[in-house]
């Protein structure tokens, strides 16, 4: 039987010099391999808003409520809020003053959405104050806000209005206080 003769001369040598070239390749990778940093996520790519809505009424002052969820893994703060129907919006929240009156007060430090939570907006409680409206809020129509966190990104939603009765406070603002009457 005739077979096929192999000059290992020159095989063995270039096997050995592709495998060193190999090891050398893959030692250079794993040296300049690092573990990569996780990216920042935006706030606004991990919070949204459910069941949103928005007080009827003709001027004045209104509020939306609704419940904003944060599904990332960092507590988000809203840090401002817009709306074209209203000349100035803030986080609110209702407190009891030294008097024993439920009052609503500007949250200086914005909302704080827990990491994984959520914060429930309502009537009586935390919510979104919209005050010197600049037209009727009129139920059925829907209003647009913009909600910018503290990493500068912004969430857009809309809500729809609706008329509500209930929670009646008053506003702790300045050196005047105005009555919010949530009963129109």
């Amino acid at each position: 039987m005739k077979g096929t003769a192999v000059n290992t001369s020159k095989t063995l040598p270039r096997l050995a010099a592709v495998i060193a070239v190999s090891l050398l390749a893959l030692t250079g990778c794993s040296n300049e391999t690092t573990p990569a940093e996780p990216e920042a996520v935006a706030a606004s790519d991990v919070v949204t808003i459910e069941d949103a809505w928005v007080k009827s009424a003709d001027e004045g002052m209104s509020a939306t409520f609704g419940t904003l969820v944060n599904s990332g893994d960092e507590d988000v703060t809203v840090v401002s809020i817009t709306s074209e129907a209203s000349a100035m919006v803030e986080p609110h929240e209702t407190v009891e003053n030294d008097a024993g009156e439920m009052v609503m007060r500007k949250i200086d430090a914005g909302f704080i959405i827990p990491a994984g939570g959520e914060l429930e907006l309502a009537p009586g409680a935390n919510h979104i104050m919209m005050m010197d409206l600049t037209g009727p809020l009129t139920a059925g129509s829907e209003v647009s806000l913009t909600l910018t966190f503290s990493d500068d990104s912004t969430y857009e939603f809309s809500a729809p209005v609706k008329d509500y009765a209930g929670a009646e406070e008053n506003y702790e603002g300045g050196e005047e206080d105005m009555d919010m009457d949530m009963d129109q």
